[in-house]
């Protein structure tokens, strides 16, 4: 049985982060949450400080991928990524990489979440944990995709035109090599696109064994891959990417400003792979505003028709994987895994339509 935080859990790292009178009137574990614990902390009124924070676990516990946490075991943690060769594929999780990235953010001019405490002791809770603010204007998604409400839809566009601008600031950093931060400061002998080949063709394969439409037609989409692989010329520099930059990925502050959450992936990579999440996660006209003019956007045809193969069959491979074990949200997993199993068949048919 997993064990989530309480109240009672919460009772001394809440005071430690906002003072001795913070006082906890409600806890609620928010959904969506894959390798660590995201929960809404309600303060009392007379409070001085927010009404809510956020409070972010670590726990092992709290990782719902298949093998990284034990529910029947916990242990204190979760484990560190495995980025010690720099693979920027490797799970990314922990506080280590949170405050790292965050850092990197900041320094670039990128808002995020202000961090109120961070604390690996474990003196105030069981596991690495953060407490951070809590936007009270929502997630991006809600804004522009889920409210009927006029005001949230301007408050949406005026977020993403921040958002827009966080990106252009994201792409203005650059590395001689990609990978985790840290791990980019020289090339690499594997370019960047025979990296993501090679993962498609392994995810490919991953979901032909599991779904039948896919399994039909494992050799076709493999030729596509290479076939699209081929006219890829290497890169001598990358960007800084969030890596699932999704709408319920941005947070609103009162002001309306972008706040980039869930960045323990950020990365330098090639920013078609940032690009092709962005058009799928954001409908066409959002998407317009932040990919920006197309003369300016520098963005490679032909490593986004590869990486949106890429994509789409790692949508597929991970959600089902992620299903193998006790994750709770199992209709919405299996519900992204189907769209991107019918989004890989309409680009094979596509392809095949042009002869």
């Amino acid at each position: 049985m997993r064990r989530t935080a309480e109240t009672e859990d919460l009772s001394t790292l809440v005071p430690a982060a906002l003072g001795p009178t913070a006082r906890i009137t409600g806890i609620e574990r928010l959904r969506g949450g894959t390798r660590k614990g995201v929960y809404r902390v309600h303060l009392a009124p007379s409070n001085p400080g927010p009404a809510s924070v956020i409070v972010y676990s670590w726990a092992a516990e709290e990782n719902f991928w298949p093998g990284a946490g034990t529910p029947t075991a916990p242990a204190t943690t979760a484990p560190a990524a495995q980025d010690e060769q720099g693979d920027p594929f490797a799970p990314a999780t922990g506080l280590r990489l949170f405050l790292t990235a965050r850092d990197a953010l900041d320094s670039a001019g990128v808002r995020t979440v202000h961090v109120h405490l961070a604390d690996d002791s474990h003196r105030h809770y069981r596991a690495d944990v953060a407490v951070v603010e809590d936007a009270p204007g929502g997630t991006l998604e809600h804004l522009l995709y889920r409210s009927h409400d006029p005001a949230d839809h301007e408050r949406g566009r005026t977020a993403l035109k921040h958002l827009a601008h966080s990106l252009t600031l994201m792409r203005q950093c650059r590395a001689p090599g990609y990978g985790p931060l840290g791990h980019a400061s020289t090339p690499r002998e594997i370019p960047c696109e025979q990296l993501i080949l090679e993962h498609a063709l392994g995810h490919l394969d991953e979901a032909a064994d599991r779904d039948h439409r896919l399994g039909a037609v494992r050799e076709p989409l493999r030729e596509l891959l290479h076939t699209l692989r081929a006219p890829i010329t290497p890169r001598t520099t990358y960007s800084l990417i969030h890596g699932e930059l999704g709408p319920d990925h941005v947070l609103v502050d009162d002001a309306g400003q972008a706040l980039l959450i869930d960045i323990e992936g950020l990365k330098f990579f090639d920013a078609e792979w940032e690009h092709v999440f962005l058009q799928i996660r954001f409908s066409p006209g959002d998407y317009a505003l932040l990919a920006g003019p197309p003369h300016q956007t520098g963005l490679d045809p032909a490593r986004m028709a590869l990486y949106r193969l890429a994509m789409r069959l790692s949508l597929v491979a991970g959600p089902l994987r992620l299903l193998d074990g006790d994750f709770p949200d199992r209709e919405g997993m299996q519900a992204i895994a189907e769209s991107n199993v019918q989004a890989t068949l309409a680009l094979l048919a596509q392809e095949r339509a042009r002869g």
